[in-house]
């Protein structure tokens, strides 16, 4: 699988560290993105998003918010 998987989150989010473990279990490379450290990609997630809140997970440019697995199994194509 060659899909860019980027993950928006913060160091003390418990969705996000649970997203960040169904992406470990399953192989799939991630690259993480702490918006709590990074305003420019903060604001990048909001703009993409529309949403504040972490996580938000970019999958080869498909948004999704939150830790929601059917979304990220049809994207990552693991049906």
């Amino acid at each position: 699988m060659d899909k860019e998987v980027r993950v928006y989150t913060t160091p003390n989010c418990p969705w996000c560290a649970a997203v960040k473990q169904y992406l470990e279990e399953r192989d799939i490379p991630y690259i993480e993105i702490d918006v709590s450290q990074d305003q420019q990609a903060a604001l990048e997630m909001i703009e993409k998003s529309g949403q504040m809140g972490v996580p938000v997970v970019e999958i080869d440019g498909e948004i999704v918010i939150g830790f929601d697995k059917e979304r990220l199994d049809y994207l990552l194509e693991l049906y």
